[in-house]
């Protein structure tokens, strides 16, 4: 099993024939995604060859699930047109869209976030590297060759920091990777995917990636006390940031006291979850606490 995203996905790309959609739309079939559509009005009726698969293009989002039943959708758009083709999407009744774009205005991710609630569309991302079921389904642009499927679920704000534990525990393997994103506003949170990996009987352990900025660790880490049976390892990004400066992404901004690298990695050990000090670290925990549940 996996959380999200499994082999039975159907899968459209918004944006498909732009520069990035083109690139990633072939690595994503490459590893096996079910890409049955892309999404451009100029282009509808066309057809896109990736090697050996010609991938039909359609005007809206739901000519796409009309014709293909797919429910789910990978956003390639610009900033400027995010807002509008998410809520096309969440119209079009996809049930999960993973919105790649970076530099979305904070008040259109709050709108879409929103209309995609009320319509139950749930939203990965936006500024996020998407989600992956290793040997399953590929939604995004996590590189699909460095790990191997496997009993870890992860859940993370960075993209680079997926990557790197995604490497470092190949040898274990994964259920699902999911890259939440590190705006101030995503429309999947850590706690959303603690409950997910919980339920998901193929998840034996899960690792959870956060960083400086708001409170979203510590309140993950009130979920696990109260919710989360299975063993949680995690990593904090951010230790050396300065004081009231943004680092790297939108919502990882300190002020004060509050979302600080040590208060976030304090709520977590009080509910018993082990916290490394690095990425390799943060590995070594995982295959310590695997060993020790054997």
């Amino acid at each position: 099993m996996a959380i999200h995203l499994t082999k039975e996905s159907k899968v459209l790309v918004q944006g498909m024939t732009g520069g990035e959609g083109m690139k990633h739309t072939r690595r994503m079939l490459a590893a096996g995604t079910n890409v049955v559509g892309g999404v451009n009005p100029r282009k509808a009726g066309q057809t896109v060859d990736f090697d050996d698969r010609a991938v039909p293009v359609f005007g809206s989002v739901a000519d796409g699930v009309q014709a293909t039943g797919a429910d789910v959708t990978v956003v390639f758009v610009p900033p400027a047109h995010a807002k509008a083709a998410v809520m096309e999407a969440a119209d079009a009744g996809i049930g999960l869209a993973v919105v790649i774009t970076e530099g979305i205005p904070v008040h259109d991710s709050v709108a879409f976030t929103a209309y995609a609630r009320q319509k139950g569309t749930r939203i990965i991302g936006p500024n996020c590297p998407g989600l992956i079921t290793p040997g399953q389904s590929n939604a995004g642009i996590i590189p699909a060759d460095i790990t191997k499927p496997g009993r870890i679920g992860l859940v993370s704000k960075s993209g680079t920091l997926t990557y790197q534990l995604m490497y470092e525990l190949r040898d274990i393997g994964f259920s699902t990777c999911v890259g939440i994103g590190g705006d101030p506003v995503v429309g999947t949170t850590h706690i959303d995917c603690l409950a997910a990996f919980q339920d998901d009987p193929d998840t034996d352990l899960v690792v959870l990636i956060g960083e400086i900025g708001g409170d979203a660790e510590e309140r993950a880490a009130a979920y696990i006390r109260e919710h989360v049976t299975k063993p949680v390892v995690a990593y904090i990004a951010g230790f050396t940031a300065p004081e009231g400066r943004t680092m790297g992404h939108a919502g990882a901004i300190v002020s004060g006291s509050s979302g600080t690298a040590q208060a976030k990695q304090d709520a977590l050990e009080a509910v018993g979850v082990r916290v490394g000090g690095t990425p390799t670290e943060t590995a070594r925990h995982v295959l310590a606490v695997l060993e020790a549940g054997r």
